[in-house]
């Protein structure tokens, strides 16, 4: 027996030699950045990462992200592999609520002034980044949204207030970025009818009303979808929604399927103020904001998403199973579908080297973005060991790091993040998984993929090194497939829809040895493009739907060994 033991662990460790610089078909949300830490906060020494508000766009069949205050912007040749460019020239405070258009991959021009005075920027180099202005256009805009179409004619849209509509306006096409005299008011928020615009963590439809921002035009077959952020940056129902115009300046019309970018439940929330970029293979992609408001509300990570456009014209984007691993978008033929690997380490038990007073070590397991474990210090006498309780299929794993009064501002070179992982049948002998021993990269939300599955029951982080003052820690999440049932189809699913019918009631049979549910819904039985993940409980209540809408709702149950049959689809008026 020991000597099958010996063989498991050699081919284990084989596996670890070439996992750390195979090229992954999976990614994980949120991305693995290297983030900037922000200044808004650093006279009162409060220290965060931050991405927010991305702005992709393809450039010369490569692509460029601009984000919130991030002194620079990322390149990458396939939306997955990110590389952090520090320009020439640039935003003197970076740039803010960002924007960018590629026109006929002359020229690449940027918008996001965190002045308001919207000088735009333009370059044919951005790997460079020898960035020139355009002075004197329009002033004191917030969330500019800058627009060629094919005919050569530039419009500019903005808007970020809980008052005031998305507004736009034609730029003089022989100057083009002087502006037109008239303002086009386009829309604005109608939470009276749209349950998912109503302000609040899970629309809980507070004094203060939702805020409209971040629009973004993408061109599809002839028409024009504005999409735009509701209800506020800091909630778990932060989302994008859409208007669909015949013209850039409409009128627009509200699309039955609304928000189209959303993702309210699971480890880390939120999909809003985004961008839609066609990707490889001419797939299309939704970049947004997710929330992680610990140290400040303004904290926050950023998600991708396949985008698509249905029979009908309907934009949708699929964030089902949102933050567990999907196909990459350079995988041909997948989609960036859900790659189907489970969530092993949900609720398992932890083992740490040391802790510090008023933290949890299961907050390392408990998909809870904002909990964390904090060890005692910062070395590399640190560990943490999840016992999955049965030996399981790992496939990939994703370290998601917190600050804990970091005292680091602004972007800082020479930021790394160094660790092995290692697993054990017996949790007494020992073999390498990962080996980051060497690695000097920053990874603030590692996500490692792994060149074959490894057969294996405890799980074991060792740290070597992190750049912060303090180890901290929000999740380890281990993935891959248990060896034992999945869950049933789930019974009595019941639907209760309020006198207002933005609301609905969700409760059904609760099942032993299931993680959670997937609630889905959709405007016909064939479009149940909405989902909300639900941990360890059996009711819901949602808020998001509009008045006017009949819906379809079905629920499914997961657990490590995979997921449930869809329940009979059910349709309420």
């Amino acid at each position: 027996m020991r000597n099958f033991l010996l063989l498991l662990f050699s081919i284990a460790i084989t596996t670890s030699v070439h996992a750390q610089n195979m090229r992954m078909d999976t990614y994980c949300n949120p991305l693995n950045l290297d983030y900037t830490y922000m200044i808004y906060n650093s006279h009162r020494n409060i220290s965060y990462r931050s991405g927010a508000d991305p702005a992709v766009v393809e450039f010369r069949g490569e692509y460029y992200m601009f984000v919130t205050r991030s002194m620079g912007y990322w390149h990458s040749t396939d939306l997955q592999n990110w590389h952090f460019i520090t320009p020439e020239n640039w935003y003197f405070e970076g740039s803010n609520a960002p924007a960018a258009h590629n026109y006929k991959d002359s020229v690449l021009y940027v918008t996001g002034n965190p002045s308001g005075h919207m000088s735009v920027l333009y370059t044919d180099n951005p790997k460079k980044g020898n960035w020139k202005a355009v002075p004197g256009i329009i002033n004191n805009l917030q969330d500019p949204n800058l627009f060629i179409d094919d005919d050569g004619q530039a419009y500019m849209f903005w808007g970020s207030s809980n008052k005031f509509p998305i507004r736009g306006r034609k730029l003089d096409k022989n100057k083009r970025f002087i502006a037109d005299s008239v303002i086009v008011e386009l829309f604005n928020l109608e939470p009276e009818k749209h349950g998912w615009e109503r302000f609040g963590e899970n629309h809980t439809d507070t004094v203060l009303g939702g805020y409209i921002e971040g629009p973004w035009l993408t061109k599809h077959n002839g028409k024009y979808y504005m999409q735009y952020a509701a209800p506020g940056t800091q909630f778990n129902v932060y989302g994008d929604g859409v208007y669909v115009a015949d013209q850039p300046l409409g009128p627009y019309t509200y699309q039955i399927h609304n928000p189209v970018s959303y993702k309210p439940g699971g480890y880390m929330n939120g999909a809003g103020h985004g961008s839609t970029v066609l990707g490889p293979g001419g797939h299309y992609w939704h970049f947004a904001t997710m929330d992680y408001s610990v140290n400040m509300t303004w904290e926050r990570r950023i998600c991708m998403f396949p985008t698509f456009f249905d029979e009908d014209g309907i934009m949708y984007t699929d964030s089902y199973f949102g933050d567990y691993p999907r196909y990459a978008p350079s995988v041909p033929n997948q989609g960036g579908r859900f790659r189907g690997w489970m969530l092993l380490s949900y609720n398992k038990p932890v083992s740490v080297s040391s802790i510090q007073k008023d933290f949890d070590k299961a907050a390392l397991t408990d998909e809870i973005a904002k909990t964390s474990w904090l060890a005692e210090s910062n070395d590399d006498k640190q560990w943490v060991i999840i016992d999955l309780e049965k030996q399981a299929a790992m496939y990939a794993i994703q370290i998601n790091y917190a600050d804990y009064q970091s005292d680091m501002y602004g972007r800082i070179e020479g930021l790394r993040h160094r660790y092995t992982i290692e697993g054990s049948l017996d949790g007494e002998n020992w073999f390498v998984i990962i080996d980051k021993s060497k690695s000097f990269n920053d990874t603030p939300n590692d996500y490692i993929e792994l060149e074959s599955p490894v057969s294996t029951r405890y799980v074991r982080y060792k740290n070597i090194e992190v750049s912060t003052p303090h180890l901290a820690m929000s999740e380890i999440r281990i993935f891959g497939l248990g060896k034992g049932q999945k869950p049933t189809e789930v019974k009595n699913f019941h639907l209760d829809r309020h006198t207002d019918k933005r609301d609905i009631s969700i409760n059904w049979a609760k099942q032993r040895n299931v993680q959670g549910y997937n609630v889905r819904w959709g405007i016909a039985p064939d479009k149940l493009y909405s989902s909300w993940m639900v941990y360890g409980d059996n009711k819901l209540l949602l808020k998001s739907l509009n008045t006017d809408q009949t819906y379809y709702f079905a629920i499914e149950a997961f657990n490590e060994n995979g997921i449930s049959d869809l329940s009979p689809i059910q349709e309420i008026e």
